[in-house]
């Protein structure tokens, strides 16, 4: 070593070398990544091909092609030396001329049985073709092994260390080293709770003697659970670029292979590397993949995925909790995961990862839109409420789709207009401006969106509405209402619920009521009014004939048939009754939605002449135009 703390070149080379020629020798630096070493089978041949076309065109010496009749022009002249007779070719060589070297030749041989008298009598010498089985050898043998063995060895490193068979037992985790994470706590927003659940797992990680000084135990596993999105894969990066510790990253689905044992062997060498970096943190993607509940398989138990499962489990419930290894894993299904994995002492915290309400989208959209050129005019209040029930996920695609549009129509900043074409982009799907729609159908969906739009602004617990168009968009839609919540919303009471389902009707009565027959075009807005309707019914006890129970039983998970039961716990009599309160209360709203459109049927002509023309109307338009309305039948 020199003297400063840096490697000699000498031993530095001598590394490298080590490195280059035997990479599974050299020891990986504790909390640092080796090098990667690249090999491709293409750089082989273009070396190859490099070679032959420099022994071609500048090694080998120069031979010219000449025809037969001057090849016996210039033995006549005594210019021939020596000569190399083969059964199609002649090769020989010319004497120089004017102190020039000699010249290499070569020439067809055609059928001349006088050549070897005339090369007798010119004393010229001459030889037959030696073949050489050297060279044949090496050109039928060694050269098509050689090719096959650079193939074989490319292969065999792309399966990765260890070069062959033996790499399939290996674990496919990646690593991520403390410096390489690059994600913290700051960014991540929209769950502060699981934030403030997680600190104590990193204050762990840091200072692991605070814990252990009072007998404290930190839990060996965490599970993040939530719906798709919500940040579950970015928040465990986030525990460890705080803790700044390793990261071990594989999909539960990495683990299983067609060949038996694998998975198992796996599972033993994750942990090895793990124990080998400690403190660390091991990540498991999409456990249910994994750890989905044994006995469910028709055709037996004992198979690869179970085997895997068992080496996992047997590894958290080995595994020391003072080693400083923190085992996190993320599901969206936690129902479907076997109960040995969720006992104490295996994954000990379950972590929820809910959607954010209106205060957490905003954070979200102020990270996502950091490297963003917002224009003056935009306000991630306002598209934080416009878009309830939305995850981290759809909102960094909402702020991306926004800049595409912008970039699309070359402006400078990101607008709110951009936000709001973004928004009908995602929730509605693609505008379909180039559809072309006969007269007819267009008036029927104007009048339909127009129906939507008069009832929610008629009822009192509606959100109000936002926007209304008649463009199509995605795949069925010819049209849509967009309403804007006022809050977040968790509970839902009878009136809100008999509101929202007179909302949904209201396009089919416009139909009615307008054109005196109906179009299939109602069939999804009485698919959703119709399951408010049973809900209300057979499982909130909001109906008075039927009382205060509840008859549709919540689903059981199929892994455990001896605790399921049926759906239908009721009798064929009681059915009948549930089957006619729902018509009731779906009869009851259409007349409702029927009287209130009847009311304000000039208002409801108008807004369909009016979306027939400008494809979009603004809920103010709206509001205006009912105010107006409203004031005129006060006045007469």
């Amino acid at each position: 070593m020199a003297a400063n703390g840096k490697k000699a070149p000498l031993e530095d080379l001598k590394e490298r070398v080590r490195a280059l020629f035997a990479p599974g020798d050299v020891q990986k630096k504790k909390g640092a990544l080796p090098p990667k070493t690249h090999f491709s089978i293409w750089y082989f041949l273009i070396t190859f091909l490099l070679i032959i076309y420099l022994q071609q065109y500048f090694f080998s010496p120069k031979v010219e092609t000449i025809p037969y009749s001057q090849f016996k022009q210039n033995l006549i002249e005594g210019n021939v030396t020596k000569l190399i007779i083969g059964p199609e070719h002649i090769n020989g060589t010319l004497k120089g001329k004017d102190n020039k070297r000699e010249q290499d030749f070569t020439t067809i041989r055609v059928d001349d049985p006088n050549l070897v008298k005339e090369l007798d009598e010119h004393k010229v010498r001459y030889s037959g073709l030696y073949e050489s089985k050297l060279i044949s050898s090496i050109l039928s043998w060694i050269i098509p092994l050689g090719i096959m063995f650079l193939i074989w060895r490319y292969a065999m490193k792309k399966m990765g260390p260890g070069m062959g068979v033996m790499s399939f037992s290996k674990s496919k985790a990646k690593l991520f080293a403390e410096n390489e994470t690059m994600v913290t706590f700051a960014d991540v927003a929209g769950i502060d709770e699981a934030k403030e659940e997680l600190q104590e797992v990193v204050e762990f990680l840091k200072n692991p003697a605070k814990f252990q000084k009072l007998g404290g135990r930190i839990p060996k596993g965490v599970l993040l659970v939530g719906p798709p999105g919500t940040g579950k894969t970015l928040l465990a990066k986030a525990v460890a670029g705080e803790a700044k510790v390793p990261f071990f990253s594989i999909s539960g689905s990495e683990f299983v292979e067609m060949f038996v044992g694998v998975g198992a062997s796996r599972v033993r060498d994750l942990f090895s590397q793990a124990a080998s970096q400690a403190p660390c943190i091991i990540f498991i993607d999409e456990l249910d993949a994994l750890g989905k509940a044994r006995g469910v398989n028709a055709f037996g138990g004992n198979d690869e995925r179970e085997q895997t499962l068992n080496q996992l489990l047997v590894e958290m419930d080995g595994f020391e909790s003072n080693k400083g290894v923190i085992i996190m894993s993320a599901t969206n299904r936690p129902e479907i995961l076997d109960p040995a994995l969720l006992r104490p002492g295996r994954f000990d915290r379950q972590v929820l990862l809910d959607r954010p309400d209106i205060n957490g989208r905003e954070a979200i959209l102020k990270i996502h839109s950091r490297k963003v050129l917002l224009g003056p005019d935009v306000d991630l209040r306002k598209i934080a409420a416009l878009v309830p029930g939305f995850a981290g996920a759809d909102l960094a695609n909402l702020v991306n789709e926004a800049a595409l549009l912008a970039a699309r129509k070359d402006k400078e900043t990101v607008g709110a207009a951009e936000f709001d074409a973004a928004i009908d982009r995602v929730v509605g799907g693609l505008e379909k401006k180039n559809r072309v729609m006969n007269p007819q159908e267009k008036e029927i969906v104007a009048f339909h969106e127009s129906g939507h739009a008069i009832v929610a602004e008629s009822v009192k617990h509606a959100d109000p509405v936002h926007k209304i168009s008649i463009i199509p968009r995605g795949i069925a839609a010819l049209g849509y209402t967009q309403q804007q919540p006022t809050e977040d919303r968790y509970l839902m009471t009878r009136p809100e619920l008999l509101d929202r389902l007179a909302v949904l009707l209201g396009g089919r009565v416009a139909e009615e009521l307008v054109f005196g027959e109906i179009s299939t075009g109602a069939q999804n807005d009485l698919q959703r009014a119709t399951a408010i309707a049973r809900s209300m019914v057979a499982e909130y006890g909001m109906s008075d004939r039927l009382g205060l129970v509840t008859y549709e039983s919540p689903r059981q998970p199929l892994f455990l048939p001896e605790n399921y039961t049926p759906n239908k716990t009721y009798s064929e009599t009681m059915a009948t009754q549930i089957d006619q309160e729902i018509s009731s209360v779906m009869e009851q709203t259409h007349q409702r939605v029927r009287n209130i459109l009847s009311e304000r049927r000039k208002v409801l002509d108008n807004l369909a002449h009016l979306l027939s023309e400008k494809e979009i109307v603004q809920g103010e338009e709206l509001r205006q135009m009912l105010s107006e309305s409203a004031n005129q039948s006060s006045s007469a």
